[in-house]
């Protein structure tokens, strides 16, 4: 039940995402849906407003079964779907009983439930290649010497290589050998907003921030996920910084993980890059092919054994999938729960052809994309931390109209597109508003060595994709 929750918003955009499904259907029938409870095979889906009937009833005809394959596809579980109101709860007609929670090897004291620990991720459940193998072994010394040899640990590496796996497998370890360790895992976008919380509610509530410094320096063990998303973020590295030194004075362990070195963080204030550096920094890289099919093969063994089944996919299957996505061990292993998904649903063996039917929005052979202003635009998007609907909103706070300016100047540089068209992408924006916004970019990236350093970084983002 624990896990499901925790995945639920990742199951329902996923979904949205492989439909197509738009903001407003989404908004309106999809979002407002929350996991109730669990009985057996029977998961029992709560739509909280019990006038909206004809809602749930659209639900029901139009996206059960889609909504069933992909719980299957991104838990390896199968469930019936049952959608309720607030009146069946009143009325005693849903059963209340839930799964209980997968316990791991030791006791899951409160140290452990406040950690944010995922049970799953484990050193043994890591599968080792030549992409990975001085970052595991460094992890597994950092988790057997706590606070005493490479700290802080900086792991980096692209999206999907597994740095979030080790962190979580370092924590679980160290709590594995002393349950009494208070570890804590949290990341950068959660800092972030709980940072701003105690500021701007510290006038009403003074002990705000008090207390959110007792709770990051009071562990044992900090572990800070994507803190690249904190760059640009003035306050909330303020706090990051005390919390870090605090911490590493006291020999408390601190594990970091990013996108990229610190070197190649630009707008990286020095006091930081000094910091990260003094440790021990680990790069995961791309796996190579056997690599990648080692993962398949593992995570099959993996899911038959958890659920007491005997999916055997062909060598040929799993080669399609390894030789056909490189980029990430997360769409790997998207790929193989989607083909197991489907055996499992329909009872029936997966063929090539089915194979390539079902994945043929996720695999992508090695091929480059084509630089368009959408690329483009995404890629800014991306290297600032932000989302392309803020990209296109209307706001015009500082940190989103600045990348929206600069990926308005890219798209003039790089591409041949007409101003109305990328103004278009851009949320509607006028032509003159283009112009404005791409002299601003050129006029600082033509004084400014740092910012031209910047510009030409993202530049080398989007001609590699």
């Amino acid at each position: 039940m624990e896990e499901l929750v925790k995945l639920w918003p990742e199951i329902l955009e996923s979904l949205k995402d492989e439909l197509n499904i738009q903001d407003i259907t989404y908004d309106t029938f999809l979002k407002p849906l929350q996991i109730y409870s669990i009985e057996g095979k029977d998961l029992y889906i709560l739509n909280p407003d019990n006038s909206n009937t004809v809602s749930l009833n659209l639900v029901k005809s139009r996206y059960s079964e889609a909504l069933m394959i992909k719980i299957a596809e991104i838990t390896g579980k199968e469930y019936n779907l049952n959608f309720i109101t607030q009146n069946d709860i009143k009325n005693d007609s849903v059963p209340e009983s839930t799964i209980p929670a997968e316990a791991p090897a030791f006791t899951k004291n409160s140290n452990y439930i406040n950690s944010n620990l995922n049970p799953k991720y484990t050193f043994e459940t890591f599968v080792i290649g030549e992409n990975n193998r001085f970052a595991q072994n460094a992890s597994l010394a950092v988790a057997e010497t706590s606070g005493e040899a490479y700290n802080p640990l900086y792991i980096h590496g692209g999206p999907g290589l597994g740095k979030t796996h080790l962190m979580h497998a370092i924590g679980n370890y160290i709590f594995h050998e002393n349950s009494d360790k208070q570890v804590l895992y949290v990341t950068s976008e959660e800092f972030t907003n709980e940072v701003i919380d105690a500021i701007r509610n510290s006038r009403s509530n003074a002990s705000l921030m008090t207390n959110l410094r007792e709770k990051y320096r009071s562990v044992d063990v900090l572990m800070i996920d994507d803190i690249q998303f904190i760059i640009g973020k003035e306050q909330t590295q303020d706090e990051f910084f005390h919390t870090f030194n605090y911490l590493h004075d006291a020999g408390k362990q601190i594990i970091i993980t990013s996108d990229r070195p610190p070197k190649e963080l630009e707008t990286l204030n020095m006091r930081f890059r000094t910091r990260f550096e003094m440790g021990l920094m680990v790069e995961i890289t791309l796996p190579n092919y056997e690599t990648r099919m080692a993962i398949l093969r593992k995570k099959l063994e993996e899911y038959n054994a958890n659920e007491n089944k005997n999916i055997v996919f062909d060598d040929e299957i799993l080669h399609y999938i390894a030789s056909n996505i490189h980029t990430s061990v997360r769409e790997i292993e998207g790929a193989l729960k989607k083909l197991i998904a489907y055996s499992t649903l329909q009872k029936t063996e997966i063929t090539m052809e089915i194979a390539e039917r079902e994945l043929q929005n996720i695999i992508s052979p090695e091929k480059p994309r084509s630089i368009t202003p959408q690329l483009i635009i995404e890629i800014v998007a991306d290297h600032y931390g932000i989302s392309v609907d803020q990209m296109i909103s209307k706001t015009r706070s500082a940190n989103i109209v600045r990348p929206r300016q600069i990926a308005m100047f890219l798209c003039r540089q790089m591409v041949d597109s007409p101003l109305d068209a990328i103004g278009s992408l851009l949320g509607g924006r006028d032509h003159t508003t283009i112009i404005h916004g791409t002299k601003k970019i050129q006029a600082e990236y033509d004084e400014n060595n740092d910012f031209r350093d910047e510009i030409d970084s993202i530049k080398k983002k989007i001609n590699s994709n």
